[in-house]
């Protein structure tokens, strides 16, 4: 039977990979987004941790517009200043010495894992259960979540799950037929759980006994969002490869794998690429942000605003019992709840709030790095009355 031009346009043109909320954006600034019937939302997930800088901030805004009037797209093949400033600023401020520039977070942590395989010639690679990498084959085959692995037929070979926070059982698994241990050094997905120092180090040590690499994915942690500008500065490690995205471009898509210098001539020419990756709007959206960033202290920032948002968390929530515990870094924090968070998001959504789920019965806030102390307050206040409801 043929469909009706009615028909045509009743149906849904979207795949349903999303369970998309009851809003419509219409526009975004600062803090706050609002919806196209005029309602305001403050925004304490940041486009699920990107825009670290708020939405629309002018600098980034005015940098973007100004490279659209000289050109998008040329290829790699050509040389862009702009590629190598931002470069520059990635690794002036971490352990790393090279830069390959991707779309995304999932590209970035797929170009980490064929440069480990490439490097050591190995074939494993170590990851963690409930960590997340990304939705391509290789970063999906690196996430420890069987329910991202379900219905895609068999997984990338070579990869094994491990628990994580677990020094013994990673140090029994790290041998000489591993390529690369990758992990998160808070795992934001899997519920917002910082890794212990002790396990970030033994990480390394096992690496570097070993031979294999230590990747660090710092596409949720990285770009100040922890009170550092990589989060694995906390614990003093030196990764061999760090993995960024989500905040890099506050909202252009942009990823970036950062590599150490040793590593240089296992990616030559020919041995990886991406057609857009890199491109001059992409480069001038993250060289401002991250000249914005540093230039007006938001990593310091979000160090000091960070910490009193954490602990005004613990102080009003951990005694209601809804709530299991509270857990964090930086401006990036968890709330566990005994049942399940969907209601509570709900209810937070109707009061204006944004917040987003990391696994079924946890609550994380993700705000932008430049909201203020007191609209940081005023969302755990709300938050409590919800939570009591």
């Amino acid at each position: 039977m043929e469909q009706t031009a009615k028909d045509v346009h009743t149906k849904e043109e979207l795949f349903p990979t999303y369970k998309r909320w009851d809003i419509t954006f219409d526009k975004a600034e600062g803090v706050t987004i609002t919806d196209k019937n005029g309602k305001r939302y403050t925004d304490f997930m940041a486009g699920i941790g990107v825009n670290n800088l708020g939405h629309a901030h002018p600098a980034v805004v005015k940098a973007v517009e100004k490279q659209l009037y000289k050109g998008w797209h040329a290829s790699n093949f050509f040389q862009y200043d702009e590629q190598k400033e931002t470069a520059r600023l990635l690794t002036s401020h971490s352990c790393g010495d090279l830069v390959f520039f991707a779309n995304s977070g999932a590209e970035a942590n797929e170009a980490a894992i064929k440069l480990a395989r490439k490097h050591t010639g190995r074939p494993k690679i170590i990851s963690f259960v409930q960590s997340f990498h990304g939705r391509t084959f290789g970063s999906m085959a690196a996430t420890g979540q069987t329910g991202i692995h379900e219905g895609f037929g068999p997984m990338l070979e070579g990869f094994e799950y491990h628990p994580y926070n677990d020094v013994n059982e990673l140090e029994k698994a790290v041998d000489n037929d591993t390529a690369a241990v990758i992990l998160e050094v808070v795992q934001g997905e899997g519920g917002v759980r910082p890794a212990d120092h002790e396990f970030l180090r033994a990480a390394e040590q096992a690496a570097k006994q070993t031979g294999a690499l230590l990747i660090c994915d710092e596409i949720q942690t990285g770009i100040g969002r922890t009170g550092k500008f990589f989060a694995y500065e906390h614990s003093g490690i030196h990764p061999d490869i760090i993995t960024a995205a989500k905040a890099l471009g506050n909202g252009f898509p942009l990823g970036a794998m950062i590599g150490r210098e040793f590593l240089r001539e296992s990616f030559g020419p020919g041995s990886h690429g991406t057609t857009f990756g890199g491109n001059p709007l992409a480069m001038a959206a993250a060289k401002s942000t991250l000249e914005t960033l540093l230039h007006e202290g938001w990593v310091e920032a979000a160090a000091f605003k960070g910490e009193r948002f954490l602990n005004e968390l613990n102080q009003e929530l951990t005694s209601l019992s809804i709530v299991k515990e509270v857990r964090g870094m930086g401006m990036m924090a968890g709330v566990e709840l005994t049942e399940p968070a969907a209601d509570k998001m709900k209810k937070l959504r109707d009061k204006g709030m944004l917040v987003i789920a990391a696994g079924p019965n946890v609550i994380r806030m993700l705000p932008p790095l430049t909201m203020d102390e007191e609209t940081l307050s005023g969302g755990v206040q709300k938050l409590k009355e919800v939570l009591l409801s």
